[in-house]
């Protein structure tokens, strides 16, 4: 994942613990997985416009 090894996540999650401590961190998460999930739908609903408005411009034969 992204060249990320075990040592890597281990060293990122110690780091998150230390800053924002044990209790804050499954609201970060939370944030975060709706941040991810909103993206998602947005893009999504972009990649709808764009195939509806291929088939609207596509010419008839």
């Amino acid at each position: 994942m992204f060249g990320i090894g075990t040592q890597e996540i281990i060293f990122i999650v110690l780091i998150l613990l230390l800053f924002f401590g044990g209790k804050k961190i499954p609201e970060l998460m939370k944030g975060l997985g709706k941040g991810v999930r909103s993206f998602k739908e947005g893009v999504k609903g972009i990649e709808n416009d764009l195939n509806v408005n291929a088939q609207d411009n596509k010419p008839e034969q």
